[in-house]
């Protein structure tokens, strides 16, 4: 979570130079040959089953490719820190998930929780005189990451049980370049002949693909596996408040107390929605 809380300030600076399909193309390709160069190097690389291929080509089209679109479109929209907050309500609407497919009861706390969360989003949405200060647009793109995102968490979590993290990310950020090839060369390619790489762009890039699209997919995949789907997504509370320090130390991104007040709203809903007496709503059976 840290490090993907660092990925918005790495992808807002990415941003000033290359346009969103370009930036996760290449963080996609530049990490799957870092993986596959080490499963290969290592002797680790897994076969693919041939009753597994629909399973990985659903899940990468969730995760990387549509949710990236409408995290890389969302956030060139807004804020770095505004972004990182409604990524962050992942693990409110996995309640309602598992609601309808596995028939888990919602709890007053989660739904005290999950409207608590709302209004501190809205808080940090609005300015003094109670209008959008981000693009409608750019929100509805966050929202639309955020349902990819619980989708790609229930497909993630019957490959986990069947091949090892390192595999599973190797394999879906190949099939998630191959899907952004096309509107890389159609739209893009252009622009990208056109930009002088310099040291922060390069780095910048390499941060996304090593340490987001690489190490923190693979932790966050042995952390599903270990502990289950509910427990994991809940550590997404983390994000907005570690890119909230980010952003304020690299970016100069400003906070006044209605954010601030917004993004404590959102994590104590955040925390209300989770709680139960129960086990986590959603721990998927890896058969």
């Amino acid at each position: 979570m840290l490090l993907w809380g660092m990925s918005f300030v790495w992808s807002t600076i990415v941003f000033r130079y290359y346009l969103p399909i370009t930036t996760v193309f290449l963080r996609l390709v530049i990490s799957f040959l870092l993986l596959f160069g080490g499963v290969t190097l290592f002797g680790k690389f897994e076969k693919i089953r041939k009753e597994d291929y629909k399973l990985f080509l659903l899940s990468a089209l969730f995760n990387p490719f549509l949710y990236f679109l409408g995290e890389s479109y969302g956030l060139k929209m807004s804020s770095s820190t505004i972004s990182s907050v409604i990524i962050a309500t992942i693990p409110l609407f996995t309640p309602v998930v598992a609601y309808y497919t596995l028939g888990e009861k919602l709890t007053w706390l989660n739904i005290t929780g999950m409207v608590v969360s709302f209004g501190g989003i809205i808080l940090m949405l609005i300015d003094d005189q109670l209008n959008l200060s981000v693009s409608p647009l750019g929100i509805a793109l966050l929202m639309f990451a955020v349902a990819t995102a619980i989708i790609y968490s229930v497909f993630l979590k019957k490959l986990s049980g069947k091949y090892s993290a390192i595999n599973i990310i190797t394999v879906q950020n190949l099939i998630g370049a191959v899907y952004f090839l096309p509107f890389f060369l159609f739209l893009e390619f252009d622009n990208f002949l056109t930009v002088r790489p310099d040291f922060k762009l390069i780095g910048s890039l390499l941060s996304l693909a090593v340490f987001c699209s690489s190490l923190a997919y693979i932790l966050f995949t042995i952390a599903m596996r270990e502990i289950g789907m509910g427990r994991t997504n809940m550590f997404t509370n983390l994000i907005p408040v570690f890119t909230a320090i980010f952003s304020f130390f690299l970016l100069d991104e400003q906070f006044n107390i209605q954010k601030l007040s917004g993004m404590a709203i959102v994590i104590v809903g955040l925390y209300l929605s989770q709680i139960k007496k129960s086990p986590p709503v959603i721990i998927m059976n890896s058969g």
